[in-house]
């Protein structure tokens, strides 16, 4: 929402009329200096919208904000060429509404057209949060990436390397949400104020690596005629591509990375296929290559990658993770319930490459239990598992 600032306005200010902490209306307004704010500036309040709304008989500015719960100040900035004391019936005024539900309805078939729609709503409402394209998919589709908060301390976490588990993204936009309306609202989550982290944490989210697959699986089939028919041959001419794991080139993005994958090709597929196959050498496909140049940018303190299924998580390799990983993923195992798991014989995996790269702890969560793709009927039970471990990758 965007209003004009006046005599005497300040960013102090606004954001008690709109009782939204200081810290996201100056984070909502990078490019305005707070030392120098002239009359006539339009300004940004995150986490309000507006809306019309036409005076009826007996009608008041004081009664409006009473009924609304604003303060009278935040009606008058809002409409300033309105005279309070002559309002006519029928008259339409300008009304601040403070958003305290969610943008993102994770129940559904969670493709890449409606996570980006639900992105720009995000944006628009919260415009403290960063959203970025760190690269495209084979098909041409936008990767963004969204970074939250201002602290020293960097985590990551994304989702959807794996087509068929993109109830992933649905969880981690669902968190972002949440996360969202409890900073701007002053709430908690399972008692836990979000401002330390805001302050404390900047985290980066990758919710769709592969949006290609996701909407393979999701949609079927790509306009695109030779991709069309090259993953119908692939899926031996069935239109059911519910199996399916990797890009839309048929190779598996969690077996693309720099860490024994000599040792990891020739024990899987040797061609393109639905899944595991882990191309002709690492880092051939541009959504691992967007993963490996945004990790070797931000330079994080810690990597989280949520797939599908198992209620897992894998924190280990080859003896490279410190020894503080261990306390991360008991603290995980805590809050969700999940088994931690060290070490596995595979390899070429991100968390694998991260862990071998930086010495840091990274961790591969297995979310939910059964076959995937996994029903939205678990969703509410892995939403809820999940929720810890993100708070907790957060505060540990």
């Amino acid at each position: 929402m965007k209003v004009r600032i006046r005599k005497g306005d300040t960013f102090w200010y606004l954001a008690k009329l709109f009782n939204v902490p200081l810290r996201l209306v100056l984070d909502s307004n990078r490019a305005t200096d707070p030392s120098s704010l002239q009359v006539g500036t339009e300004v940004v309040i995150p986490a309000y919208k507006t809306e019309k709304y036409t005076i009826q008989k007996g009608d008041t500015f004081y009664k409006i904000v009473q009924r609304r719960k604003l303060a009278l100040d935040a009606l008058t900035i809002m409409n300033p060429n309105t005279s309070p004391s002559n309002l006519q019936i029928g008259q339409i005024i300008t009304v601040p509404v403070r958003v305290v539900t969610p943008y993102v309805n994770p129940k559904m078939n969670y493709d890449w057209p409606t996570m980006m729609k639900n992105l720009y709503s995000l944006r628009a409402v919260y415009p403290f949060i960063k959203v970025k394209s760190i690269g495209r998919s084979v098909l041409g589709k936008s990767i963004p990436e969204i970074q939250i908060g201002n602290g020293e301390k960097k985590i990551h976490m994304n989702g959807a390397f794996h087509a068929q588990e993109w109830i992933t993204t649905a969880v981690i936009m669902n968190f972002l949400n949440d996360y969202l309306l409890a900073l701007t609202n002053q709430w908690t989550i399972r008692g836990l104020k979000m401002s330390p982290f805001y302050d404390g944490v900047t985290l980066s989210i990758v919710p769709m690596v592969n949006p290609d697959g996701v909407d393979l699986v999701l949609n079927g089939p790509p306009d695109s005629e030779y991709y069309r028919d090259f993953v119908l041959e692939l899926n031996n001419g069935k239109t059911d591509f519910s199996g399916w794991k990797a890009n839309i080139r048929g190779i598996d993005l969690n077996n693309q990375f720099p860490a024994k994958w000599e040792v990891e090709k020739p024990r899987k597929p040797q061609a393109p296929a639905s899944r595991d196959y882990p191309g002709d050498k690492p880092l051939s496909e541009p959504e691992a290559i967007a993963m490996a140049e945004l990790t070797r940018k931000e330079d994080f303190d810690r990597v989280v990658a949520f797939h599908t299924q198992g209620e897992e998580i894998y924190w280990g390799y080859e003896g490279l993770e410190p020894s503080y990983a261990e306390t991360i993923v008991n603290e995980f195992e805590r809050v969700s319930g999940y088994k931690p798991v060290r070490y596995i014989d595979s390899h070429a995996g991100y968390k694998d490459w991260y862990i071998q790269e930086w010495q840091r702890p990274g961790y591969t969560v297995e979310l939910g239990e059964g076959v995937n793709p996994l029903p939205l009927s678990q969703y509410d039970e892995i939403y809820q598992e999940t929720l810890g471990i993100m708070l907790a990758s957060l505060y540990m």
